[in-house]
């Protein structure tokens, strides 16, 4: 149950992230300020030569979203520091064959928005936050990479 509660927090996240306009903080305010020590600490350890940091601190979580090697990424945290995982933008040409063939048989009438792939810290395999369109709604789709199987559907509004 833990497992589904992050994963949606996650998706929720992401999805409003994707189909939102965001500001961009300067450099200067990233954010660093309202993030706790265990936190920080533990990012540092866990990632190596990143740039431009932007911290973003909710009562629930704290996630770092960061360059490395000249692509995207956000890192999740728990409010004490505890790292839950990592999600970065992906392309369709990037995800398994097994996810392409789900989305072309059930979602042909769809055209992919976005696509996030999420490596959880825990045994969980890695899942796709998908973002399909068509005239008549807008969805995101919670795929696991394995087996192109859809975990969840969220209607976005």
């Amino acid at each position: 149950m833990k497992k589904f509660i992050l994963s949606a927090v996650i998706a929720t996240t992401i999805s409003i992230t994707a189909f939102a306009d965001g500001i961009k903080k300067s450099s200067a305010d990233n954010g660093e300020e309202n993030v706790a020590y265990a936190t920080l600490t533990q990012f540092k350890s866990d990632f190596e030569n990143v740039s431009d940091v932007t911290w973003t601190v909710s009562k629930t979580s704290q996630k770092a979203t960061f360059t490395q090697n000249n692509t995207i990424y956000t890192a999740y945290y728990d409010t004490v520091g505890e790292y839950w995982g990592l999600a970065h933008v992906v392309t369709l040409n990037n995800v398994e064959k097994q996810v392409k063939a789900n989305l072309a048989k059930n979602y042909a009438g769809f055209k992919v928005e976005s696509i996030t792939r999420f490596d959880s810290q825990n045994e969980d395999p890695a899942v796709y936050f998908i973002n399909v369109k068509n005239a008549a709604q807008a969805l995101v789709l919670t795929v696991t990479a394995y087996d192109g199987e859809v975990k969840s559907i969220e209607k976005v509004k």
